[in-house]
This record gives C-alpha cells, sequence and structure tokens, in this order.
C-alpha cells in the first residue's frame, strides 16, 4: 500500500515536422516532444474513489470505478483510459485525488489531449495492479486505444508515440507500427499559438474520407497501386478522373510521403543541412496550404513573420484549421517569439523532452 506521499505522471506536447494528415493512411510520420507538459499529481485515499482538479478548465471530475465507466460526453478520455486498461487486466486497488496542470496550448495541434491520456494511462499503470503487461510501445497503443478506437475518431498513433516514447522518431504507421529514433540533434524551434481553436475530428475526418475515395479510384486503375512507394507520377493521370477536393488531397499527400522520407535520410545522420530542413519544412507547409487547405489566414502571417525574423523554415503544425504554427530558428529564437507576439499569437521557445515520466515524491 502506497503512503500519502505525492505521485506524479507527465507527458509532453509534440511537434509533427512531417507527416500530417499522413499517420491515418499508415504513411511515415517525423515528430518529437517538447519541453510543454501535462502532469497528474495525486495522493491516495482510503477508498476507490478518484478525485480530479483541473484548474486550468475550471473543471472537476469524480470517477468511481466499480464496473464498467458509462461516459458522459463525446470524448470522455479519463473514464476511456480506465475502461481500456480494466479491460486489458488492470485492478483498481486505491483511489487518488489528483491535481491536473498543463503548459501545453489546450485544442491548438500541439497534442494536449493525446499527452493527458498518455500521462492518466502511465499514472494508473503505475498505481494499480493487476497481469497488464506494458512497455512504453504499449503505453502508446493503450493511449490511442481509449483516445481514438474507444470513441470511433480518425486520428492515427503519432501523438501517443511521441508522448510515450520521446525522442525524434520516425514512426511507421501501418501495422504492425514500427519506430525508429533518429540521431539528428534538433534545436532552435519556436511554437506559435495563433489563438484560434480548431474542429480537429472535423478536419481529420473529411481529409481521410477524401483521400480514401481517392485511393480507390487509384487501386482500381492502377495494377499493383502501393500507397508507400506508387511515384506520383504514375498517380497522376488519373487525378482528372476523380472529385477535385480528392485529387488535390491525395496530390498533397502523395508529395508530403516523398518529403517525409527525404528528412528521415537527412535526419538519419548525425551531421545535416539546417537550411535544408528549413527549405523541407516550408515545402511541406506549401502542401499542407494548398493541397490539404488546413491552413488559416493567421497561421499564414506567423509563417510569414518568423520568416521575416530569420527562421530557415515554417509550417502548420498539427490537423490545422487553427491552432499552432512552428517555426525552425536556430539562433534566433528570441527575434522569431517576438515578431509571432507582436503579429498577435503567442510564442513559446521550446527544446525536445523526454517521453512520459512518473515519479515519487515523499
Amino acid at each position: 500500500m502506497p503512503g500519502k506521499h505525492r505521485l506524479c505522471s507527465s507527458a509532453p506536447g509534440r511537434l509533427c515536422l512531417f507527416g500530417e494528415h499522413q499517420d491515418f493512411l499508415g504513411l511515415s510520420v517525423i515528430a518529437c516532444p517538447i519541453d510543454l507538459r501535462i502532469q497528474f499529481a495525486g495522493t491516495p485515499r482510503d477508498d476507490l474513489l478518484f478525485s480530479i482538479d483541473m484548474p486550468d478548465i475550471a473543471a472537476h471530475d469524480v470517477l468511481q470505478p466499480d464496473g464498467e465507466l458509462d461516459y458522459l460526453g463525446e470524448r470522455d478520455y479519463l473514464r476511456a483510459a480506465m475502461n481500456v486498461l480494466r479491460r486489458a487486466g488492470l485492478r483498481i486497488v486505491r483511489g487518488y485525488d489528483l491535481t491536473v496542470t498543463s503548459h501545453i496550448p489546450i485544442n491548438a495541434g500541439t497534442s494536449s489531449s493525446s499527452a493527458m491520456v498518455i500521462a492518466w494511462i502511465k499514472f494508473l499503470l503505475e498505481t494499480q495492479e493487476g497481469e497488464v503487461p506494458w512497455d512504453a510501445v504499449s503505453i502508446a497503443k493503450f493511449g490511442h486505444a481509449a483516445e481514438v478506437k474507444e470513441f470511433g475518431e480518425p486520428g492515427g498513433m503519432m501523438d501517443h508515440c511521441v508522448a510515450a516514447l520521446g525522442g525524434l522518431l520516425c514512426i511507421d504507421c501501418a501495422e504492425p507500427i514500427t519506430v525508429t529514433p533518429l540521431p539528428a540533434q534538433l534545436d532552435g524551434f519556436v511554437l506559435g499559438d495563433s489563438l484560434e481553436k480548431k474542429p480537429t475530428t472535423e478536419i481529420l475526418a473529411k481529409s481521410k474520407g477524401d483521400v480514401r475515395l481517392g485511393l480507390d479510384l487509384l487501386c482500381r486503375r492502377i495494377p499493383g497501386f502501393d500507397l508507400k512507394t506508387t511515384p506520383l507520377e504514375l498517380a497522376e493521370p488519373f487525378l482528372d478522373d476523380m472529385p477535385r477536393d480528392s485529387a488535390r488531397k491525395l496530390a498533397a499527400n502523395l508529395v508530403n510521403r516523398d518529403l517525409c522520407q527525404a528528412a528521415r535520410a537527412m535526419l538519419s545522420q548525425a551531421d545535416f543541412d539546417p537550411q535544408q530542413l528549413g527549405r523541407l519544412l516550408t515545402a511541406h507547409h506549401t502542401e499542407l496550404r494548398d493541397g490539404l487547405g488546413i491552413s488559416t489566414q493567421k497561421i499564414e502571417r506567423l509563417i510569414q513573420v518568423s520568416m521575416r525574423a530569420g527562421a530557415l523554415g515554417a509550417k502548420i503544425n498539427g490537423s490545422g484549421g487553427g491552432g499552432c504554427m512552428f517555426a525552425y530558428a536556430p539562433g534566433r529564437q528570441q527575434a522569431v517569439k517576438k515578431a509571432i507576439d507582436e503579429a498577435g499569437g503567442q510564442g513559446f521557445i521550446v527544446k525536445l523532452d523526454r517521453g512520459v515520466t512518473f515519479t515519487r515524491e515523499e
């Protein structure tokens, strides 16, 4: 039985360097955690009740795990994670008084919800009992099950892998998912919150639907078509035969697929060309803006002022329609942050960070 010491789990937000709207298609992404984190801090109770205070959003919740928990609304991730773990064999043996605090911008493309789910799962696995084999990869899979599968949503596993494992990662999202750490040492990132809220699930669902429609046509027209390897040039003659949105988004995804692989090759080396990384990031954003249509006027303004302030590259971060962008600006972080702030955003100088952690404080 634990004493009355304080137990803390913490998980990071993330930058998606390459691969927005690619993970749910089974393609590769390159992403990394940042030092903006969410924390669950708890002290044990003498019963099975979980009393959860969330001062950042002025909310409070109480979980009484006496069976499968009913969801009280859409995306009830706290209950979903507990249900997923209990189905896997977790036994709840003690409740906690918990406080949840976060420095990750909410609903802004930096994976705040996935970080919350991963930190919560880590807390439950560390403090409860049962025959549930787990490691960082299985924590990511539990997180994806709780946040995406449980509610029938369209997202992939990028966010959960980054929050659970940490480090600069290339994630091949086709089953079985493989995660490859990349050795390049990156620094110089500035996150810019546009302060525009975004409709994440709606954007992802529309994007996935449009692309799937185009893929079905290509699979019928091109023998042996493979989304991972078929060149864009081979698909281009058939784009005019599909709806305009499908053609535009499918072409953008094929370009972004290739940009991700170029970045993977470069970041697989300890030494790389920062200027070329900046160009690849900007090229990726061009496809996200013009092909997938997920940028906004304010995001564009924050990118423009970042480039004028000395950034080597910049792009939207996450599913789009608002939320955050980031700039790659080694040596120019302060100037870029100031430019973002003066343009009406909120800038954060961020560094790469660890994955989920758990600590005991006496």
